[in-house]
């Protein structure tokens, strides 16, 4: 089979193959030979979205560029956030032509909030020997909207089947760690208003939540605005509400993706750095 990127589709009153696998219930894939099967229809992927968001995924902040070096074969893995397929062969066709004259050029991605696409690349290495296990560790690690390239410069010595494997999966783990991950959060922006009186218990349980507030302002009354996890939206306005003999207003101003990052709240283009 050449080796190329391809993408197939089956039916969902056809057999279902034996290498594909599923994952989290959600959406069977696989990727062997370069072929990627995808087995739930994007319509249905589309209202799957619209319906649920995830809570909570981990992805890259800022990618970096890990190596080893495996009997005199060099491996380097760069790793990069990316959010659509035409990213992704994007930051393949740089790596390729940034190592023109590498033996391998492999690769890996994952992208979409329900990793919609996921696609990898042996690129002439025995069949199932690079691009797999390195798909393997991007998932294994639970990472969304993530590529890696690893590029082999071979050493004179061949590693073997085993030896391949280990390799590519021991460099896309390199690279990983050289990298800032983070946790994004789906979370909603909610406006409080109160009198003086109840502003005491309101920062006690902000603070007892350890909840980010983004804005205050003080004039005959207190305003501010908190971020908080979607999941711990109804509990927390409840035990408010609660809290302050219904003084508070509360108004939920938006729902958004954010990530604290060395105590800084991220959101927005803030959460992909240039």
């Amino acid at each position: 089979m050449p080796d190329e990127l391809f993408r197939a589709t089956h039916s969902h009153n056809s057999a279902p193959n034996s290498d594909i696998v599923e994952h989290k219930g959600i959406k069977p894939l696989m990727c062997k030979h370069n072929v990627v099967y995808d087995l739930l229809p994007l319509a249905s992927l589309s209202i799957l979205r619209r319906i649920t968001m995830l809570e909570r995924y981990k992805t890259v902040y800022r990618g970096n560029v890990g190596e080893i070096v495996e009997k005199k074969s060099r491996f380097i893995a760069t790793v990069r956030l990316v959010e659509s397929e035409e990213e992704a062969l994007q930051f393949i066709e740089e790596m390729r032509k940034k190592y023109w004259n590498a033996t391998h050029n492999c690769f890996a991605y994952v992208i979409g909030e329900r990793r919609e696409l996921v696609r990898c690349s042996d690129d002439g290495e025995p069949s199932g020997t690079a691009g797999k296990p390195m798909l393997d560790v991007l998932l294994g690690e639970e990472l969304y909207n993530t590529a890696v390239v690893v590029t082999r410069y071979f050493g004179g010595t061949l590693l073997g089947t085993g030896g391949l494997v280990r390799a590519y999966s021991k460099a896309v783990q390199e690279g990983l760690a050289q990298s800032e991950i983070i946790e994004k959060q789906y979370g909603s922006i909610l406006e409080i208003g109160t009198d003086y009186q109840g502003l005491g218990k309101i920062q006690y349980m902000v603070g007892e939540k350890k909840l980010p507030v983004l804005e205050s302002e003080y004039t005959d009354k207190v305003t501010m605005k908190i971020l908080l996890p979607v999941a711990d939206m109804e509990r927390f306005v409840a035990e408010l509400t609660e809290g302050t003999n219904g003084r508070a207003q509360i108004e939920e101003k938006e729902k958004l993706y954010y990530a604290v990052l060395n105590g800084k709240v991220l959101m927005g283009d803030d959460l992909r750095p240039e």
